[in-house]
């Protein structure tokens, strides 16, 4: 018999809380609902980058949809330089009528095949 205090611990350290139904996707602003939910590292994960926020979806589609895992770390690293974008901006503008679930499949811009 083991002895000494219990404490909980997760099975998987690494995956966090899941996030509320009400809290607001970062890049779009609408609730994140409880269905299509993807973590977006502001940082690609393959250059370093650590940190994960909860994102929908469609809009994380929408990103690396977008830009290269190098634009993302040159210039795109922020929640305010990504709504910068015309691509994005007029992305959001078209999703914002959506519910928190939707989701449809993303395409490549021609923008980024072109490189």
């Amino acid at each position: 018999m083991i002895s000494g205090t219990w404490r909980a611990v997760p099975f998987f350290p690494d995956i966090p809380e899941p996030p509320a139904a009400d809290s607001p996707c970062p890049l779009c602003g609408r609730p994140l609902g409880t269905v299509n939910i993807d973590r977006h590292h502001l940082i690609p994960k393959s250059l370093k980058g650590r940190e994960q926020y909860p994102i929908h979806k469609i809009c994380h589609r929408k990103i690396h949809a977008t830009f290269s895992e190098r634009e993302l770390l040159r210039a795109y690293y922020t929640w305010e330089a990504l709504r910068g974008d015309d691509a994005i901006r007029a992305f959001i503008d078209w999703v914002a009528k959506k519910p928190p679930g939707f989701y449809a499949r993303t395409f490549t811009s021609n923008k980024k095949k072109g490189r």
